[in-house]
């Protein structure tokens, strides 16, 4: 058992570590980890945790951890796998704030940030694609996917509104589907 928990946290400390910008950021570490490599879940399991994690309180990354960490060994792996994946992120935080202000004005720190910035974009945009394309498979999934967008990005909706209002229109969806049936 305290191996098993080390590892969940060695796991989400990695994450956590070598992820910038974000929960969306980390996506595609997460996919590859935890779908891909270790199996915890599937990719439907993942955004539907990404999902829930977006409508709780709090940092979706971190969310989603305390999920698959309480999936994987209850509460303790919620616990374990919850610090492994702040704490990186504290340590970098109490670093950098330490030093930041000999380096704020350096060009090349700048230039940096600049490029990471741009890798993390890149990062999830190629995310967004591959959800797009595995996930709008019918015309109800089209519409549900130009409304939400238009919620977020036409009307800057709250996306715990979006959320909501997309599972509301998916389940009216299956029931006319299943009525007809």
């Amino acid at each position: 058992m305290i191996r098993e928990l080390w590892n969940l946290f060695a796991l989400f400390f990695k994450i956590g570590l070598f992820t910038f910008g974000g929960g969306y950021a980390m996506l595609p570490l997460l996919k590859a980890e935890l779908v891909n490599k270790r199996r915890f879940v599937n990719e439907q399991e993942l955004l539907d945790l990404y999902s829930i994690g977006q409508c709780t309180p709090g940092i979706i990354a971190i969310n989603v951890a305390t999920f698959i960490g309480y999936r994987q060994k209850g509460v303790c792996g919620a616990i374990i796998t919850t610090l492994g994946m702040v704490l990186p992120s504290l340590v970098i935080i109490v670093l950098i704030a330490s030093v930041l202000q000999n380096f704020a004005d350096n060009r090349y720190v700048a230039y940096a940030f600049a490029g990471i910035r741009i890798c993390v974009a890149a990062l999830i945009a190629d995310v967004l694609f591959d959800l797009t394309r595995k996930n709008i498979q019918n015309w109800q999934n089209t519409l549900i996917f130009i409304g939400a967008l238009v919620l977020l990005v036409g009307l800057s909706l709250s996306a715990v509104w979006i959320v909501i209002i997309a599972g509301m229109t998916a389940l009216i969806f299956s029931e006319v589907r299943r009525r007809r049936k």
